[in-house]
Order: structure tokens, then C-alpha cells, then sequence
């Protein structure tokens, strides 16, 4: 397994975990976790792979997305 796809399957996954939280508090979840346990690097590769498109995340890591902090270049 890539390691794309593994930070894939990790973003969705946590994704997952937060369905079953409210919807209006769902894609907070997601990007606090992301941004609480994600170290710079693997959120750097995250915004590559949303940028490129059609990765494979879950539309709720997308909705998400605008919340996770990215890190400087």
C-alpha cells in the first residue's frame, strides 16, 4: 500500500469514526483530529492529494478539509 493511500484510508477512517457524531459537528471532529494528531508533513501530503482530486476521501474528509490547518510550505 502507497502511502497515499494509507493517509487515505486513515483520514477516512477517522471520517468514519465522526458519522456518528451530529452532522453539524461531524466535519469539526474530523479536521480537530486531523489537526490535533496530523504532523506537518502528512497534512502538507493531505492538501496535495485534495488538490489533485478524486483521491478516494470520504466526502465528509472534503467538507472537512477547510478546517484542517495547513502547514507552511
Amino acid at each position: 500500500m502507497s502511502h497515499d493511500n494509507k493517509l487515505v484510508r486513515m483520514a477516512n477512517q477517522i471520517a468514519t469514526f465522526f458519522k456518528s457524531q451530529p452532522a453539524s459537528e461531524a466535519a469539526d471532529g474530523v479536521a480537530n483530529h486531523i489537526n490535533k494528531f496530523w504532523e506537518p508533513r502528512m497534512r502538507r501530503q493531505f492538501f496535495e492529494l485534495i488538490e489533485q482530486g478524486d483521491a478516494g476521501f470520504d466526502p465528509l474528509v472534503i467538507d472537512a478539509s477547510g478546517k484542517i490547518n495547513r502547514p507552511a510550505a
